[in-house]
């Protein structure tokens, strides 16, 4: 049975679109075992069926609004550090939480523990393509667990993002990119340019040069390696983008009257098909890719839909050994990731 530590409060529409979202993946995978981490007497007054579904009670719960080391610390109780604590306690197979990111993140790296080697694990997430009929999605790391980044992170994001896209997405032989403020060689910063050097000369990465954002979703790569930051701004630019557009189609249409109306009744498939393109969400979360075991953040927003799309991830990032295979994967990568770059100082 893989076990799942979840925690029901985190997420702002927490805990019952965590509980609907188990309850159907409950129905849909015989395998899986819940732990539910929270208020038990809320849970317990909203869950339909309690088969292969535990309840934990955590007296505490760290909120959006918290500090996220300082939560992590402090609220020892609460129910995102204790399904985080059962992971590390080999109690559960993985952790999920919709909560605040920030501190999910922190559980992952002081709680569940990195794998050796891995200097900073970054968030990885699956992306749409939707302009490139042999290509259907694409993965980012770092999307913002860490705001900067040296050459080696980013070198190592290449190594992790393609050993991900190998096996969670299927891809053979993927093709790495640096995302930069243009395709040149040289284009970058002093971390970027040497990001890129690096990168290069990394055995067992495709790598194809830099790309830019506005080229990301024509399918240019299956690997895209970026810093945190930059990665979470292009990430809500796609998402933000993408809902404005089809807003603005929606208040066209309705803008003129019956006929517009008639025009947008017709074209109504089309549209679901785009909106269902562009949702990432289908892909499950965001997984803390470099450490000991699986951790996965949702977006806070996240319905029951998308707990399920993220539950039915993370079964298969441990039916199929995702993270032993990440650390014999990148062990084996070390003896050439030392290439011989010049990697400017911090200060300079």
């Amino acid at each position: 049975m893989i076990k799942i530590a979840i925690d029901a409060m985190g997420g702002d529409y927490a805990p019952n679109a965590v509980i609907e979202g188990v309850e159907q993946a409950r129905d849909l995978f015989e395998d899986t075992v819940f732990l539910l981490y929270g208020q038990r007497d809320v849970i317990t007054a909203q869950l339909k069926n309690r088969d292969r579904i535990q309840i934990i009670n955590a007296d505490e719960v760290i909120t959006m609004e918290d500090e996220p080391v300082r939560a992590v610390r402090r609220k020892k109780n609460s129910s995102l550090v204790m399904a985080a604590q059962a992971v590390k306690d080999g109690q559960a197979d993985a952790f999920f939480s919709a909560g605040n990111s920030g501190a999910v993140l922190a559980a992952g790296l002081f709680v569940v523990g990195r794998i050796k080697g891995i200097d900073r694990p970054g968030l990885v997430t699956a992306l749409p393509v939707v302009r490139n009929a042999n290509q259907s999605n694409f993965v980012m790391m770092d999307i913002g667990a860490n705001a900067d980044s040296k050459p080696l992170n980013l070198q190592q994001y290449g190594v992790l993002g393609t050993y991900y896209a190998e096996r969670m997405m299927h891809t053979d032989h993927p093709r790495v990119a640096l995302l930069n403020n243009g395709t040149e060689d040289d284009k970058g910063n002093k971390v970027h340019k040497a990001a890129f050097e690096l990168l290069s000369q990394t055995t067992g990465v495709n790598f194809v040069g830099n790309v830019e954002s506005r080229d990301l979703l024509n399918g240019v790569a299956d690997v895209v390696v970026t810093d945190g930051f930059t990665g979470n701004a292009v990430l809500k630019s796609i998402e933000g983008t993408a809902r404005s557009m089809l807003g603005l189609v929606k208040d066209a249409i309705y803008d003129n009257g019956v006929s517009g109306k008639l025009g947008g009744l017709l074209l109504k498939s089309g549209f679901n098909e785009i909106r269902s393109q562009m949702d990432y969400s289908q892909y499950g979360g965001a997984v803390l890719l470099g450490l000991q075991a699986p951790v996965v953040k949702a977006h806070g927003s996240s319905k029951a839909p998308t707990i399920v799309n993220t539950i039915r991830q993370i079964r298969q990032m441990v039916s199929t050994d995702i993270v032993p295979g990440v650390a014999e994967y990148f062990a084996n990568q070390q003896v050439n990731q030392q290439a011989s770059v010049d990697i400017p100082a911090e200060n300079d």
